[in-house]
Parts: C-alpha cells; structure tokens; sequence
C-alpha cells in the first residue's frame, strides 16, 4: 500500500505464537506497514531486540521479578508429573488449570486492553491466542485470528479433537475425549460466559473459549500436514499459511572434539520442558553414548548440568530457524513453530509430546510420515537409538520431506500473511473512500 498501516500482533504469553507473529510483522514490515506488539510485562525486550515497538500490558496480577521466577518454576515442578498421563488423563489437571490460568489472563487483558488500543490507534489488530479479548472485538477496526497451534484448533466432526493426540479415524476416541473435556471445563467455561456477559459479549458453546474472526483466520499447518475435514473450510475466511517461519541472526556450528563426520541433532522441548530436568539428563546420558553432535537447548537451568558429554553442547537459547536447516534430525516436543520449521526446512523429527497440541503434532507427524512419536518417558536407549537411525536413513521420509520443504518454501507463509493483511487493509480503505 502507498500508505503504510499500524498492525496491532497481540500473541500469547509463550514463545511458539510470540515468535510466529514476529515472522509475519518482518513481512509486514517489509511491505511498507507498522506493526507493533502488545505484551505482557514478562515479555519485555522480546520483541523489540527484533526492531518492533512494544506495549505492555498486565496479563495477571503484577509481582516482583523474583516472585514471578518462583511462580514460574513452581508451575513447572507441580506439572511435571502431569507429563507422564495420556491426554485424557491430562484433562482433569494440566488442562483443567491451564484454561483457569488462560480465563484469568483474559479478566486482566480486559483492564488495560481498551486503553492501550487507543493509545496505538491500531488499522488490524492480529490476535494469537485460545482464548476471546472482547476489547478487540469492541475496537471497531478489523482484527485477523491467527491459529499458531496445531490446526484441529478449528473443529470438525472428521478429526482429533484439539489437544486429544487422538489417531486419525478414531470416532470411539474422539467422542469420549470430547464429552470428558466438555465435562472438566464446564465451570471454567461458565465463569468465562459470565465475564463474556459483563463485556456485553454473547455466551460461547460449551467448551468453546474462542470464536473464528468474520475477516480472516490464518492456520500455520502446511498442506502436506492438513486434516481430511468433513467440512472445508471457506478460503474466504480461512487461509493456510504453509508455516511461518521467522529470519533469524545466522548460527554458527560450534566445535566438538568427536568426528565432524557424526551426525547432528537438535534438541528442545519448549521453556516448559526444559524444566523437566530429570528426562534432559537422561538424554543426555544416552546421546552421550551414541555417535551424534548434539545441540541440545535447556532454557534456564544451564547451571543443572555440571558433566556434559564431548559430543553435547548445551544452551540457554538457539535462534531455531537458523540452526534446523543445518541438522539432520531434531527431537522437539511437538510445539507448532518447531513442527512447521522442521517441514519446512526438510528435517525428519523425533516428537517426544507431553501436553497441550504436542500431542496432536506428534501424531500427526508419523501419520504424514514426516517423522515418528516416541513416548516421552517410556522408551529404552535402543529404542530411541532405533528411531534415530530410521529417521537418518529411511528414503520415503527423506524424499516426502524433501516435496513438503519445496512447497512451503516456495509459498513463504509469512509473506502469504502479509499480503493477506495487505489485501484486507486495501479493502478497508475502498471501503470507506466509497462511502465517503
């Protein structure tokens, strides 16, 4: 557009949707628009170390740096038992307090949200999330939902329910995981229609805390992932974006003192998963043993390990874009981003999942036969060893990641997104220069 736009991205919390909407603002940006972040306080200096303005506001109840850090890792101690149950086991603990925590979230947007909206004047607003803020309904400018987890977030009768794991084709299973989460959520979702009420919102069905933007939805899942959908999903509303993968600072491969010629893994579970201390040691004791470089990330716990293998090299933080086209396998737990960067890039992936849509991604991946799903905690060292070695050297899943890497890259989700965006900007202003 001649005249470039405020594009409001408000992601979740986490660093899957934070980091898919900086891919689509780089896109943005590079069309002329501005866009702009609102945040919570915890994310600080996230987005802006990408060059983009920041707004702040509180998602809970605000607390002293060292209080949220013990927050946090209290959390991260409570669940970690959760890890080791079935997705519906999951329902009646991490789920049920997870969408408790989400509702909170959603109370506390709406304190500051109207204000910091007007404060940004916003053209769009880009919403990443699983949950409704009335204040972006209520603005008056358009808003586009952006769908970064897996794409069962939209419903269909033909496939898994969100967060099931669930194999395709499996009715049985999806109908019991569906009556039991409708069971387990039915008083936080009361308590999410009563505040939808006081905002002057109409109630959601049972079990739903999100509805479909009447402008535009964008799912990150590629096309050689999609479900079979009983009901497609109308392209004037819904577009896929074949990934979105973000540019990132080049990685350079450090030096091991092992053979350069062993292969090269990459692992992360996610901020919540490095916290799981006890499996990452395991690993780390296994990879230790076989003949593989290993990049292996544990956030903030660093410090945890004070005898690591020659063949390991351990950090904080790896910029993932820049460092997965340079492996040949990466062993994740099944988060969006990593799933679409390792289709895109053509890298075959070990899923490990422990929650949330790990689950269906890890399903989901050995259905496609773009990777397989290995239990999290019940696996042995030869099984994990077996997995790796089928994955270096079975030729379908090479070749299939192969076709899947040349179409996402040749369609660029971000840049798909932004033009997208670009389309419904240009509407907008046709729209009112016909009315004036």
């Amino acid at each position: 557009m001649s005249n470039g736009k405020t594009i409001a991205f408000f992601p979740e919390g986490a660093y899957g949707p934070a980091l898919n909407s900086v891919g689509i603002a780089q896109a943005c940006k590079a069309l002329g628009h501005r866009p702009v972040f609102i945040c919570d306080p915890g994310f600080r200096g996230v987005f802006a170390e990408y060059g983009f303005e920041e707004y702040e506001l509180s998602l809970s109840e605000p607390m002293p740096p060292e209080e949220a850090a013990r927050y946090w890792s209290d959390f991260v101690d409570k669940h970690i038992p959760s890890f080791r149950k079935t997705p519906l086991e999951q329902l009646d603990n991490y789920v049920r307090e997870c969408w408790e925590a989400i509702v909170d979230t959603a109370r506390w947007a709406q304190k500051g949200l109207p204000a910091v909206l007007a404060e940004i004047k916003p053209d769009l607003i880009c919403v990443d999330n699983v949950i409704l803020f009335p204040a972006i309904k209520q603005c008056g400018v358009p808003w586009v939902r952006i769908v970064s987890c897996s794409e069962n977030e939209i419903p269909d009768p033909d496939i898994a329910p969100y967060l099931s794991g669930c194999a395709a084709g499996d009715s049985e299973g999806f109908e019991k995981f569906r009556r039991r989460y409708r069971e387990v959520l039915e008083p936080v979702h009361r308590d999410f229609n009563q505040f939808l009420h006081e905002c002057g919102e109409a109630p959601y069905p049972p079990g739903v805390f999100v509805e479909e933007s009447p402008w535009m939805n964008l799912l990150l899942y590629p096309k050689a992932a999609r479900f079979e959908r009983r009901n497609p999903l109308d392209p004037e509303r819904f577009q896929y974006l074949e990934g979105c993968v973000r540019k990132e600072a080049p990685y350079q491969i450090p030096e091991f003192s092992v053979s350069q010629a062993w292969p090269l893994l990459y692992v992360s579970f996610g901020t919540l998963g490095a916290g799981d201390i006890g499996l990452m040691k395991r690993l780390i004791s296994t990879l230790g043993r076989l003949p593989y470089r290993v990049l292996l990330n544990v956030g903030d716990y660093l410090a945890e390990y004070t005898e690591v293998p020659a063949n390991i090299h351990l950090s904080p933080w790896f910029p993932q874009p820049s460092v997965i086209p340079q492996v040949d396998v990466v062993i994740h737990h099944g988060g969006n981003n990593s799933f679409t960067e390792c289709l895109y890039f053509g890298k075959p992936a070990l899923i490990m999942p422990y929650v949330w849509d790990g689950h269906d991604n890890a399903t989901r991946v050995q259905e496609t036969g773009h990777g397989l799903k290995l239990s999290r905690y019940d696996w042995t060292d030869a099984e994990l060893a077996t997995a790796l070695d089928i994955l270096l050297r079975d030729e379908a899943v090479q070749r299939r990641l192969r076709d899947t890497s040349t179409q996402m890259q040749a369609r660029s989700g971000a840049r798909k997104a932004a033009e997208i965006l670009n389309d419904l900007l240009r509407a907008q202003v046709e729209a009112k220069s016909h009315a004036c």
